[in-house]
């Protein structure tokens, strides 16, 4: 791991700790995809994954005893998107929230638990996001990690045809076996033209999901500025380029 990490509106009396180099091993994008939406009764090595690397990863991500592990998607106007796998006695969650420093507040997207809410992204959004510049923060800058790391908050009834293939290479960017990833990527994305459905309402033009337990029935992060919404719905909406960078 790196150095420890601070997220003023996160929990106060937990350790956090930038995780971006686990980000290297394969091992830890067949857990983060298996963990989150996938059979975890999968056997590793049919993705070109040892069992034992995948057994100490797997140890790691839910260690109770070690700083929670945050992974960070830096985009446009200087917003983050984290992803926390966080550990403790009696909760397990792999929690996804959007940041910007001048809000004061955290934007929920969802998490990946006991507690399930999601989804807490459309295609359009996950694959800018993917794709977005990153304004220089620290974080993940390679598109298809930062494509896999925020996947698992993928809801959408309407996806392109192209969805399971751009998946697929991101697996393989990112050390799956390539005959194997095309399979994964299917079993792994939502069922196409089923709910939920992404709309802008005239309350803000931040999308909204129908999913009913979506964090974003409600638009991201209540209460900040006119400008700051606008801001983040620029930076979340983008142009439908993300998904030709892919």
């Amino acid at each position: 791991m790196t150095g420890a990490l601070v997220i003023p509106e996160y929990y106060e009396d937990v350790e956090l700790v930038a995780g971006e180099q686990l980000a290297g091993d394969p091992a830890f994008w067949l857990a983060h995809v298996l963990l989150t939406m996938g059979d975890q009764g999968e056997q590793p090595d049919r993705y070109s994954v040892a069992s034992s690397a995948y057994d100490a990863m797997e140890d790691r991500l839910g260690d109770t005893e070690q700083p929670w592990p945050v992974l960070r998607v830096p985009f446009d106007g200087g917003h983050t998107a984290y992803v926390v796998y966080a550990n403790s006695e009696d909760m397990s969650d792999i929690e996804f929230f959007v940041r910007h420093p001048a809000w004061g507040r955290l934007g929920f997207l969802g998490d990946c638990g006991g507690d399930h809410a999601g989804p807490g992204l459309s295609w359009n959004e996950l694959t800018t996001l993917a794709a977005s510049t990153s304004d220089g923060g620290e974080g993940l800058s390679d598109p298809s990690q930062r494509l896999l790391l925020l996947l698992p908050m993928l809801g959408d009834a309407d996806m392109p045809e192209e969805a399971t293939d751009v998946v697929a290479r991101a697996l393989v960017h990112c050390g799956i076996r390539a005959d194997a990833a095309h399979e994964l990527a299917a079993a792994v994305l939502p069922d196409p033209g089923q709910e939920p459905r992404w709309t802008v309402t005239d309350d803000s033009p931040i999308a909204v999901c129908s999913a009913p337990y979506s964090a974003r029935r409600v638009p991201i992060a209540l209460g900040i500025t006119s400008e700051q919404t606008q801001a983040l719905a620029d930076a979340l909406s983008g142009s439908g380029r993300g998904a030709a960078a892919l």
